[in-house]
């Protein structure tokens, strides 16, 4: 049993005197006449603009994230669309709590593509834009390419504003156009968005290590007549953001526990896309393509589906106790909101270096830490899975060396084994160093999707899963993340994931919880099992109902604790 109370909770602040947010603000900022100089040497049209929250003190050890990111969303951008991400930095492996959480909202812009069908909403402008293009990547490419930001180095080591979003499995459809175009893909019965993309100008890091908030605006030149006027804008728009963070009080938690190691699937985790049978039956088709020769392996997923009174943000808030991972996100998207917990890395960029990580072979986690070590052994000498991570890190280094300089590709803690609250996965990471000529957006169009969570050979087995699964797969087996105002990307595989639909695609508003009229919501949760010669149907399809199952615990636990009082 685990309580949500104690592992995510915010104490009460010791707040100590504290000069108000326009004296922080101005005395952290360059001043208007450093700023217009800064501008104009250096041909700067983004400008950071950062005011540091030092009244936040914190008990240590405890996760104050949540709490003051909940309170923070009802108060201040209630109906706006937005994003919290948790992000683990080395050393946090072991915990529920990563060093970084970044919150945004309002985005000043919004990319979102269907089908090729690309709807650029300009919110500052109040416009919209609707093309048609073969490659949608090249629209956020594009403006971005226009940004020439300023670098801070006081700004925190992690993602400090630009694009957010995710991208669906469909997203390879638009570089594989003849293998895998969209008429051919399974049925769309829930018309979500391929691509959403919100331009965050206003973002607020926790550091979880500091116990402090920082806040941040970036100015964009080109929207002002002069540079005086935007600094002057900038800096009200900072002290605005300031005053609210400053002005929010965090409350605890009710206390309330779950069992996390069930190892059954409940009634209600038996509505499934596929019946058991046809997902098996699926399963048989597979092994006779990979017995032909035509693949040497393929993930085939079933999407659960789970309703819950409990809202979205309770669910993540859940999550990060049931399920903690490297990649923990809550995203607001049209048509639908992604929660999401991922242990992989699917593409990132930071200065030109490119990291891309294969996750595949999976093993319990011991319940002693001699156990670990057993466990660990025999995962490593496991000839299927120790083959079939092989092969995956094969397609990795496929996909880094599309876009990276010859001889700059290497395959770095091959076959290591990372521990996880719940699992254990052998992993490795390949390296390579970005073409001069070529951004992030290109390493990303070669890496989606992983083939950890399609196959290989890559496109053949993608073919085979447009065959084989009875409907799209959406954002799952996409990835999710965001790529900054500096051109450094950051993405995760979009593998332990949870939509919720928000309406229609087209929905302009979204309304965070009215807290005296709950509604019932519907969660989707999709999992797959890894499908080679000597698979066994019985075995994968359990395998999926534990994934979906480790899922709906957070589900479970944040009914516990916030819906049951």
């Amino acid at each position: 049993m685990q309580s949500l109370a104690n592992s995510h909770r915010l104490a009460a602040s010791r707040r100590r005197p504290s000069p108000s947010p326009a004296a922080a603000v101005s005395a952290r900022n360059p001043t208007s006449r450093q700023f217009v100089r800064t501008t104009r040497c250096c041909s700067i049209q983004s400008q950071p603009l950062e005011f540091l929250c030092n009244r936040i003190e914190l008990e240590p050890g405890v996760d104050f994230n949540c709490s003051l990111i909940d309170a923070w969303l009802r108060k201040t951008i209630e109906r706006l669309r937005a994003f919290c991400s948790n992000r683990w930095s080395p050393g946090f492996r072991a915990s529920t709590v990563g060093r970084y959480s970044v919150v945004g909202a309002q985005p000043a812009m919004e990319i979102v593509v269907k089908e090729n069908k690309v709807m650029i909403l300009d919110h500052e402008k109040g416009s919209l834009t609707e093309k048609v293009v073969d490659d949608p990547m090249e629209i956020p490419r594009s403006i971005s390419e226009s940004w020439k930001p300023q670098f801070v180095d006081e700004l925190p080591d992690t993602f400090c504003g630009g694009w957010v979003g995710y991208f669906s499995y469909d997203t390879v459809r638009y570089v594989e156009k003849k293998k895998l175009p969209f008429p051919m893909a399974p049925q769309d019965d829930r018309n979500l968005f391929d691509i959403h993309l919100g331009l965050y100008e206003d973002v607020i890091v926790f550091d979880s290590i500091k116990k402090k908030a920082y806040v941040i605006h970036w100015v964009r030149l080109e929207q002002y007549s002069s540079i005086e006027k935007a600094y002057a804008d900038g800096m009200r728009r900072l002290e605005m953001l300031a005053s609210r963070v400053q002005d929010v009080d965090a409350p605890r938690l009710s206390p309330g526990s779950v069992n996390l190691y069930t190892h059954h699937i409940g009634p209600c985790l038996k509505k499934s896309n596929m019946t058991s049978e046809e997902y098996k039956n699926a399963i048989l088709q597979a092994k006779e393509h990979i017995l032909a020769g035509d693949i040497f392996q393929i993930l085939l997923s079933q999407r659960f589906e789970r309703r819950t009174f409990a809202d979205p943000f309770e669910v993540y808030r859940a999550l990060r106790v049931v399920n903690p991972s490297p990649y923990m996100t809550y995203l607001q998207a049209r048509g639908c909101i992604l929660v999401a917990s991922s242990p992989e890395i699917l593409m990132r960029v930071k200065k030109k270096k490119i990291v891309n990580q294969q996750l595949a072979g999976t093993s319990r986690r011991g319940k002693t830490p001699l156990e670990d070590e057993r466990l660990e052994m025999q995962l490593l000498d496991d000839k299927k899975q120790c083959a079939e991570h092989i092969m995956l890190v094969d397609l990795g280094r496929n996909d880094v060396e599309k876009v990276s300089k010859y001889g700059s590709v290497n395959v770095e803690k091959l076959m290591n084994v990372e521990r996880y609250s719940h699992v254990m996965h052998i992993s490795s990471k390949v390296t390579g160093e970005l073409h001069d000529h070529l951004t992030c957006w290109d390493a990303l169009s070669a890496a989606l999707p992983v083939g950890t969570v399609s196959g290989a050979p890559k496109v053949k087995a993608m073919e085979l899963i447009d065959q084989l699964e009875v409907t799209r797969r959406g954002p799952y087996g996409g990835g999710f993340g965001g790529i900054s105002f500096s051109g450094d990307m950051d993405i995760a595989s979009a593998l332990r994931t949870i939509i919720f639909p928000t309406g229609t695609r087209y929905d302009t508003i979204f309304s965070y919880k009215d807290a005296n009229n709950r509604q019932e919501w519907v969660a989707y949760l999709q999992a797959g099992a890894g499908i080679v010669a000597d698979s066994d149907p019985n075995d994968e399809q359990r395998e999926c109902e534990h994934k979906a199952a480790g899922l709906a615990c957070a589900i479970d636990l944040a009914e516990v604790a916030f819906v049951d009082k």
